[in-house]
């Protein structure tokens, strides 16, 4: 197995993504993607900048080029940066969000930004869960916000609410001007929406309602989708 078939398939699982997934991003067969992580079949260098794009590195690290570094905690770094961005856009005059709603405002973020560019913003694998789509890291980074000061939850009736322990702008370093805008805009859109709304919406898109439940949701399947149903507003798709 040579360099680049090695840091793919180091890359990939770091990311918690199956081949399928990255075949499908690609526009390959599973087949044939098996094959070029095997190091059995050789890649184009458009086919090496889409997957460095998906996987979230550059095309010289998964050609072993300098230095090969998939930086799970700068990835959830920015996760974290979403998360506090779509809250900041999102939430209630008083400052709050349930916890099931921003997690709904990062996956439009993340899919709306996949239909756009065909890369996701975070690369986080989504799963179809009864208040998803969401990642399993979500949870973990609501959590560490919490524990460090960052994230209020207090409950309120059978929900779980969040809100900014002190007042400011929510931090943007990992993210682009352009990623930022885009889920603020989305944000705004569902500002003073009740959750069961986008719970709703979310469930009657197609990712999560042809996948089995606990399934993996493949981001590709966002750009079949009708473009007014992508994130909910029509506006946001052309940004």
């Amino acid at each position: 197995m040579n360099n680049l078939a090695e840091n793919l398939r180091s890359a990939r699982t770091s990311r918690g993504l199956t081949q399928d997934q990255v075949a499908q991003a690609i526009g390959l067969s599973r087949p044939t993607y098996a094959l070029i992580e095997s190091g059995k079949r050789d890649v184009t260098l458009s086919q090496v900048e889409m997957l460095a794009a998906l996987l979230r590195t550059s095309v010289n690290e998964l050609r072993g080029v300098g230095a090969s570094n998939f930086d799970t905690e700068a990835l959830m770094e920015k996760y974290k940066q979403m998360i506090l961005n779509a809250l900041e856009a999102g939430a209630d005059e008083d400052g709050k969000i349930t916890k099931t709603k921003l997690a709904k405002l990062v996956y439009l973020a993340d899919f709306t930004w996949y239909y756009n560019h065909l890369v996701p913003m975070s690369g986080m694998p989504y799963r179809r869960l009864p208040q998803g789509p969401v990642p399993e890291t979500y949870f973990r980074a609501i959590d560490e916000l919490v524990e460090n000061g960052v994230l209020r939850l207090e409950e309120k009736g059978r929900a779980f609410m969040l809100s900014m322990v002190e007042s400011g702008a929510a931090p943007g370093s990992k993210l682009s001007p352009e990623e930022r805008q885009m889920i603020h805009e989305i944000g705004k859109s569902w500002r003073g929406k009740q959750t069961h709304e986008i719970v709703s919406f979310t469930h009657e898109q197609l990712p999560w309602s042809i996948c089995r439940e606990g399934e993996v949701i493949p981001y590709g399947l966002i750009t079949q989708e009708d473009p007014e149903r992508v994130y909910g507003t029509a506006d946001v798709a052309e940004l």
